[in-house]
């Protein structure tokens, strides 16, 4: 847990996780500061890279996009190049909303979301499997979310 942060800092940022759109006002009440300080402790916190921005979260089902999957994708070839080029052209696919580098047996994990098993299908033949250096894939479709929290604070 990081030192720099005090509880009051922490509970500015639980409150900003839980809801983005609070007034400075709303927030100082919860977490028992006037205003003014609220506002210099969110600026710092800003400032100091804690809080790295501020967006919507959006329920892709109501978008149409209902159907998500894990994709597990490895490399013919662990080298910079290849690592670029792979992660240049998953940048331009609309269909990952999600990308991590991983250790272990693949190089990447992908969430895609499309709208049906069909929309998938041809993203995983037109486009995934295109992609220069992709050696192998391995899919798999989430039953549901157990958990859904957008950092970790405590």
């Amino acid at each position: 847990m990081s030192d720099l942060l005090d509880d009051t800092d922490r509970r500015i940022l639980a409150g900003l996780q839980a809801d983005g759109r609070l007034s400075h006002q709303e927030l100082s009440d919860r977490v028992g500061l006037s205003p003014s300080p609220c506002a210099r402790r969110i600026k710092k916190l800003e400032a100091e890279g804690f809080i790295t921005g501020y967006s919507a979260r959006i329920d892709e089902a109501k978008l149409g996009f209902t159907f998500s999957v894990f994709v597990s994708v490895r490399l013919d070839q662990q080298i910079d190049d290849r690592l670029v080029s792979f992660e240049s052209q998953v940048k331009l696919c609309p269909e990952v909303v999600d990308c991590w580098l991983m250790t272990g047996n693949f190089d990447y994990l992908l969430r895609v979301a499309v709208r049906d098993l069909h929309e998938f299908e041809h993203f995983l033949t037109g486009r995934l499997t295109k992609i220069p250096g992709v050696a192998s894939l391995e899919s798999s479709i989430p039953i549901r979310r157990v958990k859904d929290q957008a950092a970790r604070l405590y």
